[in-house]
Order: C-alpha cells, then structure tokens, then sequence
C-alpha cells in the first residue's frame, strides 16, 4: 500500500515539535523506508515524531523524522511499543 494522508493525524505540537500519529495496514519496514512520507513533506518536520500503528498485525512503533528535504522524508527505525496484555 501507499501513504494514506488521512491516516496522519496531529495529536500536539508546541515549541517547533509535532507528535503524530499514523495508522495503516502497511508493515512497519514498508512505513520506516525513506520516501514513504513523501506526500506529507510539506507537514512533517525534522525531530517529529510519529507514533505508527500497523493495524493488520497490530504493532506500535515509535519513529522521529531523521530528514526531509522539502520533498523526500525519511524517518528513524523506531522503537517497537509493547501490546501485550498478560493480565
């Protein structure tokens, strides 16, 4: 799948900082490739970050864009977050 910029969603920003967050079926090493969030160059700033979710798996992962040059972004590996419930 491609990019969906509806999926995108800004949930604060203060201070030139913007935490984001982005849900998709795309598996995470298809959404940290550079040039996935191309189409929200224009929105996405270096040190943001994006808290994505694959809902087909589900996972979480934390990523912080690393560089955007106006027109190709490229975002970190991430960090994965936890969705285990053992309780």
């Amino acid at each position: 799948m491609a990019f969906a910029y509806t999926s995108l969603t800004n949930l604060a920003h203060g201070n030139g900082f913007t935490l984001w967050h982005y849900v998709s079926a795309d598996a995470k090493a298809t959404v940290d490739a550079a040039g996935y969030f191309d189409s929200a160059a224009d929105l996405l700033k270096v040190n943001d970050v994006v808290i994505c979710i694959d809902s087909n798996t589900p996972t979480a992962t934390i990523m912080v864009v690393l560089s955007n040059t106006g027109t190709v972004v490229d975002v970190s590996d991430g960090t994965a977050i936890s969705l285990t419930d053992s309780r």
